[in-house]
């Protein structure tokens, strides 16, 4: 499974609970001076994989498990089971304390290369339970059907609002984790597109509840951000609608449109104020509707229908036959390879600018520069010209260059710093997005530049920098 896949629906139970719900308590020990053979004994009476060895005062010393025993026995043959335990366990132990999130946890297990985790009192460190990589898969999968704010389980609006409003929260733990904001971006996206679907899902339901059942199959769609898995705390709707009934729209298509869109207005999603929705006509319809109103974007050329193919082109499926989506994107990439089209949209991105004068210093209004307009979009702009060029179905931006690195259209260098300032600037604005929602604020891509130390104020020049040569690589590759 793809990355992407992995993202495509995204599981809330880690960033919603706590080690106190999932862990094992109370601690099972051994003495550090028992054998292997009694280790071995007591984990298979009592069905676990491991056992704690605690100092005098209570606190983890270190871990003896299933797997050191089996490793034990290879390396030393059977002498291995007369070993006390003290001398094979592992110490050094990573331990948390049990208010600690779950997806806190599973990191650090990954990171450190454990599969158990002592959960310890945050004053004495005691060893109060322990929490397995596999004890919280099988709980999740024990609980998925009951979570009352899953995704899937959502009945309404209110219910979506609630887990769309958790997502700040989220969001800043993880980032307070280390975890890179583009990673963070990406489980955004996940929910806010799980959420798009559940609303799709919901207006149909209604529609059906009224005994106007679907008159074809459809598929609803999220573009621009959420569809390149890069949404942060500002999003909107960006959505369409791709249905095979013979003829190019039916009103049981607009109103799930208009429903759907309801839903996640109330659900916290705003309307977009640029009317990219399913509900308004000209993003509504079959496979040669699409054909048709694609091909007209190619032919005119003219902004407002570069705009819409800028979104347009970043689409992934939420909701109904996906199958309809992967026809329309084979159909969409084909159209989307007509050299004047991909000049022209290359034309879009070189206008974008960056956030620094010609002097170098930031284009500041109100103390705040725009990191979106000025640093985001052109990268995301010229990616989407480079997929479209290669003829490459991907649209997360980072994939996109990457895919243009080995046919030598981008050079591996360029790339990479086009990559770290990728991340850069979706760290910078996703930390101001949180500071203002902490502050009242409005979130937005505005960044206070002032804030920040010299150093990532340098960085972030650089980062711009090589944002300001995004037109020179696509002239290269595009040639004269």
């Amino acid at each position: 499974m793809t990355a992407e896949a992995a993202l495509s629906r995204i599981d809330p139970f880690p960033y919603q609970h706590r080690l106190a719900e999932v862990m094992s308590s109370p601690v099972e020990t051994i003495d550090p001076a028992a054998t292997c053979t009694a280790a071995a004994a007591t984990m298979r009476r009592l069905k676990i994989s491991s056992l704690l060895i605690l100092d005098t005062a209570g606190r983890p010393a270190g871990i003896i498990t299933e797997r050191d025993l089996l490793n034990a026995v290879a390396e030393l043959g059977a002498a291995a089971l007369d070993l006390p335990v003290g001398i094979r366990m592992r110490g050094n132990l990573v331990s948390l304390p049990p208010d600690a999130f779950v997806f806190t946890a599973l990191a650090r297990m990954a990171q450190n290369g454990f599969r158990h985790m002592p959960v310890v009192d945050p004053v004495s460190g005691r060893a109060i339970g322990i929490v397995t990589a596999g004890s919280v898969l099988k709980l999740r999968a024990q609980q998925a059907l009951v979570l009352a704010d899953d995704v899937g389980a959502a009945k309404s609006a209110a219910e979506l609002a609630r887990i769309q409003a958790r997502l700040p929260a989220i969001a800043g733990g993880l980032l307070k984790e280390g975890v890179g904001a583009r990673q963070i971006a990406a489980v955004i996206s996940a929910v806010l597109r799980d959420v798009s679907g559940r609303a799709a899902e919901l207006a149909c339901e209604s529609l059906e509840a009224e005994g106007k059942p679907a008159p074809a199959r459809w598929c609803y769609l999220v573009l621009g951000s959420g569809g390149r898995g890069e949404s942060l705390l500002a999003a909107d709707q960006d959505n369409a609608l791709v249905h095979d009934f013979e003829k190019d729209d039916h009103p049981w298509f607009a109103e799930l449109g208009k429903r759907a869109s309801t839903i996640l207005d109330q659900a916290g999603i705003p309307f977009c104020r640029g009317e990219v929705m399913a509900m308004n006509r000209h993003l509504r319809h079959n496979r040669a509707g699409w054909r048709a109103e694609l091909a007209l974007w190619i032919e005119r050329l003219e902004p407002a229908a570069l705009l819409n193919a800028d979104i347009f082109y970043d689409f992934q499926p939420a909701a109904g036959d996906h199958g309809l989506a992967a026809a329309l994107r084979e159909t969409a990439t084909t159209l989307g390879q007509d050299p004047g089209f991909i000049r022209a949209l290359a034309g879009t991105s070189a206008r974008h600018g960056t956030a620094l004068n010609i002097f170098g210093r930031f284009r500041e209004q109100d103390g705040r520069v725009d990191l979106k307009r000025g640093g985001l979009l052109p990268i995301v702009s010229g990616g989407r010209v480079l997929a479209l060029r290669l003829g490459v179905a991907v649209t997360a931006t980072p994939e996109r260059w990457r895919a243009a690195v080995e046919p030598g259209f981008v050079r591996r260098e360029d790339f990479a710093r086009i990559d770290d300032a990728h991340e850069m600037l979706l760290e910078l604005i996703l930390s101001q997005q949180i500071a203002d929602l902490a502050a009242g604020r409005a979130p937005g891509t505005a960044v206070e530049v002032r804030r920040l130390l010299g150093l990532s104020r340098e960085r972030l020049k650089q980062a711009l920098k090589i944002v300001g040569e995004i037109d020179l690589i696509l002239n290269h590759v595009l040639g004269p």
